[in-house]
């Protein structure tokens, strides 16, 4: 069995191998044989250099795909290597009889599998010739140990198959493009005014005021299409796509399988295939093409104010990866609102500091409130006026202009969803895509694993008297069923305790340094413990990342999804819960439970027996969710999204670039051809690597931006970056992708209206349990004595006697702060040890809970039906887009009722017979 990194590994069955059946070999490939089925020359094409342009050796015909595979060294070189190997110690005189046998039989095995693989290679492109595409083929020429072969379709298989894929390509038909009602396209004329600085020097990126009718391509209708120039009828994506969907369902009949270029590439019978890129991008030869426009409009990090050209990105890559840069663009613009109302309420933080009435408590040292231990034994009494820092910097995150945010956040997500909603169906009906859906289903392959399992089933099913149609059920996949859910529980639980780790570690390195008796180390010990745990927790985060995403790839093979889109789907929501999980749990951990299970002074939770539970400071658990909302978020967008994305392809395009002598590189690099050039790129490996960091980042604005308004200010910072980065990546640095239809971003629209709708509960919750708001209310309208939030502090101090403590819990230094204490207070509401009830809590804490509760749905309830009115209000298709697709549905009838009309004329001229009148069906009457 052999495996390609890519590409699942298909087992190479060898049985069954007709040699003499063999049609194809290597001279069959050569440009000479195949003059029948060539285009016929016309007198204006000009040859081009194939140095600088992907064409053949003539320099007419287009590389439209490129598959490379493994050149083994010739035989007669090999054996006379190891005939040397063996005599090398010996005597000359030795006779070659005399090789080392296991030598001569490994090198045996190597030839056999080399010609098996040469024979697969063989019928394969001798049924792509059958299919009518055209090949040439290269050999080691100038990168050693690999072969290409270059394949180019002609005009009548791109007509065939545009006919069968039912491809949308404009007519000769043009109708003018409406912009809506005269004040709407006023105002977008005068937006287009303001807005020309920033849009890029692109043709695509211009408003036309006039569109082609297109229609699905047809052989019949040729003279509804405009054919004048028939090298760019079919652009370089489309011709690379038409040859792709060629190269799945062609078949290799030497295994038992059907087989398409993705089992030979798991096979090792290809070891890669990709389309080409249109030309270079630098240098003095450069002749201007789209990629060279995408380079310079579009992949470079000074023209970061500038809108993208997502018409060009989507006529060189494809719908598939138009819709991600124009969703991500989109993203990016809604951002800016987003970040500069979180800059706003953290500037009224800032500015509200001073007049805060229960930090200003805090910080007075002539409140001399003793606090009670925050470690048993190591740690001693404390004052609380040591927590004004936290308490100030606290209040710049939770304020009063807090619950604003919040809900102006949830709004916004409405908003954005709407608003790429529009934004998606303007680009389908400028894409023609309007109508992809009905044809989406009947071109979806079966998987090259499925059909490979099917195999196996079938051949099973031989000996039973049923036959039938053989396909996988549910009962078939029960077994990977099973072993997907028992693995994902178990991969959760996995979290859960590396979050568990994590606190055991806050909880041991506390005590540690207070126990030191460096005054260094017992200085800032809870900002040194949270900076660190945060740091380890982003650690862990980046490393179980990795490990996450290979663990739901294998299992989503286990599984054998029948299609490539079912395939992609269940491995997106694999990889989506075990990252989000991996991301959000130590937040939610801070946000939720910590402080809350951690029992009362003289009766503690302990946890490994003499571990105590973490408290939060005084002034809550929301400075701490903020760092480390903070640390996690830029961690994660500088050192996972940037620097590995800028890092390791670079790292990658030297290893591979080991294999040529660094003296002749340069000179190499001159003479390389396209299709060599881009050998030496990456794999494109697909957009779920590039959604899913942006899909936890969506999380990260949405669901905990209560506690850090600043959010989506870096997140517009790092996406500013993030689009050039990755325009760069796909224009110079990967090959080039398959252009690959659709019409909307699929399950990644649901998984961001999931999390919309889950952040408004989140935040309620937020506001209501882990900041202050709720309780400083209650206190300010219910126990205030003056209406304001003078006495809040104490309000919020439960009273213990330190006689209380348990045994060998009480702090080893009682008189640390120079006097001996007897009481001391910890934040809870609890009734003091004198009263009836001592330490039960007091009914200040279950009229504060009945408060949270009662926040938390009218939150909910007031922010989703504000949303839903918003939806409601905002329709999904803008009404000029509506009226353009009803104008074409109209066009497109009189287009073939006036081609109806013109056919009637011609037979009525050509035959003048009188035609027998025939009655109207009574249904027309």
């Amino acid at each position: 069995m052999w495996r390609n990194e890519r590409y699942e590994s298909v087992p190479l069955d060898v049985k069954g191998i007709d040699e003499d059946n063999s049609k194809g070999t290597r001279d069959s490939l050569n440009p000479q044989t195949g003059s029948a089925l060539r285009k016929p020359r016309q007198s204006d094409e000009r040859p081009k250099d194939s140095n600088l342009w992907p064409y053949f050796q003539d320099g007419l015909r287009r590389i439209d795909y490129v598959l490379t595979y493994h050149v083994q060294k010739p035989h007669s070189a090999r054996k006379k290597k190891s005939r040397s190997c063996c005599l090398r110690g010996r005597n000359r005189t030795s006779s070659p009889a005399h090789e080392d046998p296991e030598l001569a039989a490994q090198e045996q095995r190597l030839d056999y599998h080399e010609d098996d693989l040469r024979l697969r290679r063989d019928e394969f492109e001798e049924n792509l010739r059958e299919m009518g595409l055209e090949m040439e083929k290269e050999e080691g020429t100038k990168i050693p140990g690999v072969g290409f072969v270059k394949i180019h379709a002609p005009w009548e298989v791109l007509c065939r198959e545009a006919e069968f894929m039912k491809l949308k390509m404009p007519t000769i038909k043009k109708y003018e493009v409406s912009h809506g009602s005269g004040i709407a396209e006023k105002v977008n004329m005068f937006i287009q005014k303001v807005t020309a600085p920033l849009q890029p020097k692109v043709v695509d990126s211009r408003t036309e005021n006039e569109k082609h009718l297109s229609y699905p391509f047809s052989r019949e209708k040729r003279h509804l299409f405009d054919l004048s120039d028939r090298n760019s009828f079919f652009n370089s994506k489309t011709r690379s796509s038409i040859v792709y969907e060629i190269l799945k369902r062609t078949k290799c009949t030497r295994a038992k399988y059907i087989m398409g270029i993705s089992s030979l590439l798991g096979s090792g019978v290809y070891t890669e295939a990709y389309p080409l890129h249109d030309g270079d991008i630098d240098g003095v030869h450069a002749e201007t093409n789209d990629r060279k426009i995408l380079y310079e409009e579009w992949a470079s990090y000074s023209i970061f104010y500038k809108y993208q050209p997502i018409g060009l990105v989507r006529k060189y890559f494809g719908e598939k990866v138009g819709l991600y840069f124009a969703w991500l663009g989109v993203y990016t613009q809604m951002l800016i609102p987003a970040a500069v109302v979180g800059v706003i309420v953290f500037l009224y933080g800032c500015a509200t500091v001073d007049d805060n009435i229960p930090s200003m408590e805090i910080c007075d040292e002539r409140n001399n409130i003793t606090m009670c231990p925050m470690c048993d034994r190591a740690c001693s009494y404390w004052k609380l006026v040591t927590a004004c820092g936290t308490a100030r910097a606290s209040h710049l995150f939770d304020n009063a202009a807090t619950v604003f945010f919040a809900i102006f956040m949830a709004l916004w997500a409405t908003m954005f969803m709407e608003h790429w909603k529009r934004r998606q169906m303007r680009l389908n009906y400028i894409w023609d895509m309007t109508g992809f859906e009905d044809t989406e289903v009947s071109h979806s392959h079966p998987r090259a694993e499925y059909e490979f399992h099917v195999m196996k089933k079938s051949l099973k099913k031989e000996k039973s008297p049923k036959t039938g149609n053989v396909k996988l059920t549910c009962t078939d996949r029960m077994p990977a069923y099973m072993t997907i859910i028992v693995m994902m529980i178990f991969l959760i639980f996995v979290t859960l305790a590396i979050v568990f780790g994590v606190v055991l570690y806050r909880v041991s390195i506390m005590t540690a340094l207070h126990m030191s008796s460096t005054p260094t180390f017992r200085t800032n010990i809870r900002a040194t413990v949270k900076t660190t745990g945060a740091v380890i927790n982003l650690i862990i985060i980046i490393i179980m990342d990795e490990v996450y995403g290979a663990i739901a790839r294998w299992l989503t093979i286990m599984e054998v999804p029948k299609t490539d889109k079912s395939f992609e789907e269940r491995l997106i929501f694999k990889t989506f819960i075990l990252k989000f999980a991996n991301a959000f749990t130590p937040i939610v951990y801070l946000a939720f439970f910590r402080g809350r299970l951690i029992g009362r002074p003289g009766k503690y939770i302990y946890v490994l027996g003499s571990y105590r539970m973490e408290e939060c400071a005084h002034a809550g658990c929301l400075m701490e969710l903020c760092i480390q909302l903070c640390i996690t978020m830029l961690g994660k967008q500088l050192i996972q999204n940037n620097l590995f994305e800028i890092g390791v392809p670079k790292l990658k395009k030297l290893l591979r670039q080991r294999k040529i002598d660094k003296k002749h590189q340069e000179e190499l690099n001159k003479t390389l051809h396209r299709h060599e050039k881009d050998h030496f790129l990456g794999p494109f490996v697909g957009l779920n690597p590039e959604y899913m960091e942006m899909i936890i980042q969506f999380g990260m604005v949405t669901l905990f931006v209560a506690s850090f308004p600043l959010a989506p200010l870096f997140a517009l910072l790092n996406n500013i970056i993030e689009i050039r980065l990755d325009a760069k990546k796909f224009v110079t640095e990967l090959r080039r992708p398959i252009a690959v239809r659709a019409k909307d971003i699929g399950i990644w629209y649901t998984l961001l209206r999931g999390l919309s709708k889950v952040a408004v509960i989140v935040n309620a919750f937020v506001i209501s349990f882990t900041s202050d708001f709720i309780p400083r209310l209650v206190y300010q309208y219910m126990y205030s004595p003056d209406g304001t939030l003078h006495g809040f502090v104490n309000h919020t101090l439960a009273y213990f006697n330190v006689s209380h403590f348990q045994p060998g819990t009480e702090p080893l230094e009682p008189l640390h702060l120079g006097y001996r204490v007897d009481v001391c207070r910890y934040k809870d509401y609890r009734d003091p040890p004198w009263s009836d009830t001592p330490y039960e809590f007091s009914r200040e804490f279950w009229a504060i809970l009945a408060a949270r509760f009662a926040f938390v749905i009218v939150f909910q309830n007031v922010v989703m039906l504000m949303s839903d009115f918003v939806d409601w209000l905002i329709p999904d298709i803008p009404k000029d887009i509506s009226v353009q697709i009803h104008k074409e549905r109209n066009l497109i009838v009189e287009l073939f009722m006036k081609e109806e009309r013109g056919k009637k004329y011609r037979n009525t001229i050509g035959d003048p017979s009188p035609q027998p009148l025939r009655s109207r069906p009574s249904s027309q009457a």
